[in-house]
């Protein structure tokens, strides 16, 4: 098992150039953001949201809240990930259609989703019910990119040599999901629901607290336990919520996470075993239980073996390890679709003009000057992240004492909405020169530095111990090691993170750059301050303008220069046998 040999130069034919799929994907995206926006002007001027009590005994009702609408999210994630990935890797020519809209998805604002959803949940739900499904969905696109980017990563990366064993062995489609990709993938996609459930506990507060002008969307909840707790200056009742945040954390990564990663350790590609393996009081506690093996006898075995007889039939032929995309025929359907699609994008792009016409010429100034200061302090907040972030990951990744101490703190630390802390960190940093600045770069830092952590340990994690053997019997220290082995090794991992982080950062933006605690409110220049500003206001041109501006800035910055690096991680940096 092997790497193959690193280069830095990706060759001509992987550089993939702003093509017609960006362009039609941009399209929809604008088309949704519009109609959105169009919906607000139709909704109550006025709407009352419910009060939010500061009481402690309002903490364990709103806590079961918070994570009803966290586990519906998570559960709407990993299905949008895994069908979205697997059709994206393996649909001949679907992933110059699906890529470029995952990459504006993830440069959409989260705030800026909000809206569109909320709005146009309103028009066919009852209020309560349209807010309830909207915060859920906002959560949801906090956490689905990084799964779904991940997986994706994961299935263009299989080794070869395991990708030729299940095509000689004739397996069907489901089979060699089941016994090949989801087990490849399993390790990432697990540290990854990690991130994707701090990303989720970073927005809850923005989810369940929303405002757009004097409509009130409020939802009762943790975060908007926290939220306005932080507005009104409760230090009390804000400490209060924070300890019974961690106190949630703790108990997901006793009982979940760290059970999960216990038992991902089999999905390890490797030719001997892992001297120090993780492991889970709670897993073995599990293990030796009968009423858990009783349930796993008589339920969960008799479901997978049924999907297996309904699913696993052995294919009539060999398929080829790399097909071909083969051009689809042509059909009056598909010219009827794309008579359809162009009819909505002219009618999106005129509508759209117009109401982009009504907003004065020097915002559009603005706007631009706010795209360079924000993309200044995603720049900064991504390199001073990348710098920690290698070699705390690798540490954690390698070493199973390190881990131990290690893994809860970080899961810890990063499930912490740093929305609930910045408050108390704006108040010691607005005297210093400077310091709105330098409190929204550290804020967009808590926010994405653990998207790349978690893939980095991740990768860390799963560079087989025969390689690291081998190492060993070679005497490869210091920096030849990490050369060639733990950089090859982690590249996909830490490209991964870097996309997901740097759409991460945009997206912290829209809180970092605009603040309001006790009553005061902090912004300044930039993109996200923009947004927030226009989504407080209701200024529904400025709304669609910074947003349509950031899109047009993130997807640029994915298809010029991470999809080239992505492209490198898939096919130079692939672990062979």
């Amino acid at each position: 098992m092997s790497f193959r040999r690193l280069t830095f130069r990706p060759p001509l034919s992987s550089i993939r150039h702003f093509n017609i799929s960006d362009m039609v994907a941009l399209v929809l995206v604008g088309l949704f953001i519009y109609l959105g926006v169009r919906l607000a002007f139709n909704t109550p001027a006025v709407v009352q949201g419910p009060d939010i009590s500061l009481m402690p005994s309002a903490l364990p009702y709103y806590a079961l809240l918070s994570l009803g609408r966290m586990l519906a999210a998570y559960m709407l994630s990993m299905t949008f990930s895994i069908i979205y990935g697997y059709t994206a890797a393996r649909r001949p020519g679907a992933e110059k259609w699906l890529l470029p809209v995952l990459d504006i998805l993830q440069s959409v604002p989260i705030l800026s989703f909000l809206p569109v959803v909320l709005l146009g949940f309103i028009a066919i739900l009852p209020q309560r019910m349209a807010v309830e499904v909207a915060a859920v969905i906002l959560i949801f696109t906090s956490q689905a990119w990084n799964l779904t980017f991940s997986f994706y990563q994961s299935m263009t990366t299989i080794p070869t040599e395991l990708r030729e064993a299940a095509a000689v062995f004739r397996f069907s489609p489901w089979l060699r999901f089941r016994q090949l990709e989801l087990p490849f993938a399993t390790l990432p996609l697990i540290w990854n629901s990690v991130m994707s459930w701090a990303g989720g506990w970073f927005f809850l507060m923005a989810a369940e607290i929303f405002t757009l002008g004097d409509r009130d969307f409020r939802l009762p909840g943790l975060g908007a336990y926290l939220q306005t707790a932080a507005s009104k200056g409760d230090s009390q009742a804000l400490m209060l919520g924070i300890v019974t945040l961690v106190l949630i954390i703790v108990l997901l990564d006793q009982l979940v996470w760290r059970p999960l990663l216990s038992w991902a350790e089999r999905f390890k590609v490797s030719q001997v075993a892992n001297d120090n393996p993780a492991s889970s009081w709670f897993l073995d506690g599990l293990r030796r239980s009968h009423l858990a093996s009783a349930f796993t006898n008589r339920v969960v075995n008799p479901l997978i073996n049924r999907l297996n007889a309904r699913f696993s039939r052995p294919q009539a032929y060999v398929p080829s390890l790399e097909p071909a995309d083969q051009p689809s025929q042509r059909s009056w359907l598909r010219w009827l679709m794309i008579l359809i699609f162009v009819l909505a994008a002219v009618y999106a792009a005129v509508s759209a003009a117009g109401l982009l016409l009504t907003l004065p010429t020097d915002m559009w100034g603005q706007i631009l000057i706010g795209a360079g200061a924000t993309l200044l302090r995603v720049v900064l907040a991504i390199g001073i992240a990348l710098l920690w972030t290698i070699p705390v990951g690798v540490w954690i990744g390698t070493s199973a004492r390190a881990a131990r101490v290690l893994q809860p703190i970080v899961q810890i630390l990063a499930a912490i909405p740093a929305t609930a802390l910045f408050p108390v960190l704006l108040l010691g940093l607005l005297s210093v020169r400077g310091g709105d600045n330098i409190a929204a770069v550290l804020l967009m830092l808590l926010g994405t530095q653990w998207y790349l952590l978690f893939n980095i340990i991740a990768g860390a994690s799963a560079i087989p111990q025969d390689l690291k053997y081998t190492s060993d019997l070679l005497q490869l220290k210091g920096w030849q090691r990490w050369r060639t082995l733990i950089l090859p090794g982690l590249f996909p991992y830490i490209i991964t993170g870097l996309i997901t982080a740097s759409g991460g950062a945009w997206n912290a933006s829209i809180v970092a750059e605009y603040t309001n605690f006790a009553g005061k409110t902090n912004k300044v220049i930039g993109l996200g301050s923009l947004i927030t500003s226009a989504t407080a206001t209701a200024n529904y041109p400025l709304l669609l303008a910074s947003t349509l501006v950031m899109i047009i800035v993130v997807v640029l910055i994915n298809r010029f220069f991470w999809r080239r690096l992505f492209h490198i991680a898939e096919t130079r940096y692939r672990m062979d046998q």
